[in-house]
């Protein structure tokens, strides 16, 4: 019977591990380079989330003051209103008892309409102001909720990232990418538009 030919099994299993060891050491490299970024990423997003957020708010806080001021001057102009009718109401009553009205009640009457007319205008100006504000609101809300969506992509491409290093899954690694690239697509629509 002929001698099988001896294979040295020790070295060849080390070998097999040593290239193993150097695959897996770059796979877990990159995964680990690819995981910061997307941490990196995901920190800024959730910063301009949260700053997008606040800036709202404030917006949205000034626009109510805003409102408030434009109800008080309709409020005035109101007040006015019914300051001229009970003006007219006196001015009537002279003329229907055959008597001059005073001078004073016609100048009443020109004060009340120009304090009517300046309370409408300062209105309609706090209306602009607060509309301005309100849609300046809307749009950051708009872009905090894309900023959101990219932090929460990115959060997922992280984690999937940690188990694609645990697990030593190439394919794992490769859908943490491509969530972590729709992260940072929406981060940067958001930013850019």
């Amino acid at each position: 019977m002929p001698e099988a030919p001896e294979i040295d099994t020790d070295k060849l299993r080390e070998a097999i591990d040593e290239e193993l060891e150097k695959e897996g050491g770059a796979l877990l490299r990159t995964i680990a380079v690819s995981t910061a970024i997307f941490a990196a990423l995901a920190a800024v997003a959730s910063l301009k989330a949260g700053g997008s957020a606040n800036e709202a708010l404030a917006l949205k806080t000034e626009a109510t003051r805003l409102q408030a001021e434009a109800s008080d001057k309709w409020a005035y102009y109101q007040a006015k209103n019914l300051k001229a009718a009970v003006n007219e109401v006196s001015r009537t009553i002279y003329l229907a008892l055959d008597k001059p009205a005073p001078d004073d009640l016609a100048k009443a009457q020109e004060k009340y309409a120009e304090d009517q007319r300046k309370a409408s205008e300062e209105a309609k100006e706090l209306e602009k102001q607060r509309d301005e504000k309100g849609e300046e609101a809307d749009h950051l809300m708009h872009h905090h909720h894309f900023f959101a969506q990219s932090v929460a992509l990115l959060q997922v491409a992280i984690a999937l990232g940690a188990v694609a290093a645990l697990t030593r899954k190439r394919v794992v690694w490769i859908g943490s990418i491509l969530l972590g690239l729709g992260g940072a697509g929406l981060f940067g629509w958001a930013i850019f538009s």
